[in-house]
């Protein structure tokens, strides 16, 4: 596949409910990690298929956001804006890991775009 779904992130202000929840229903593990700019992100690993990561977000409602893997993310960024998507955060370096862009297709559905550093980390 050209384009997978690579990660899947879960946007909560209940970090540690989530935890516990996911941990109990489906023995996911979880690792905190520190982030560049302060706190921590919880790395979600769930043994085989895409894994993902939970992040503390009380600004909007619980949701899970995925993420696309693209060879080129400025371009596929620029893509989706002249496809008709509204670009809500431009490109961005996320720490040593990747970069990642969030677009809003033109139905109002939001998605992720993610560049890792390494090729492991973008398929």
């Amino acid at each position: 596949m050209a384009n997978p779904f690579v990660h899947v992130e879960l946007h909560t202000a209940d970090i540690a409910k989530a935890k516990d929840f996911y941990e109990r229903l489906f023995g996911w593990q979880m690792q905190d990690v520190p982030l560049p700019e302060g706190g921590s992100y919880t790395l979600v690993n769930v043994g085989e298929g895409t894994g993902g990561g939970m992040c503390n977000n009380p600004n909007v409602p619980p949701h899970w956001l995925a993420y696309v893997g693209v060879d080129d993310i400025h371009a596929m960024t620029e893509k989706a804006r002249e496809l008709g998507a509204t670009v809500a955060e431009e490109v961005k370096e996320i720490g040593e890991y990747g970069s990642m862009s969030l677009i809003v297709d033109p139905t109002g559905a939001t998605i992720a775009l993610w560049k890792g550093k390494c090729a492991a980390q973008t398929e």
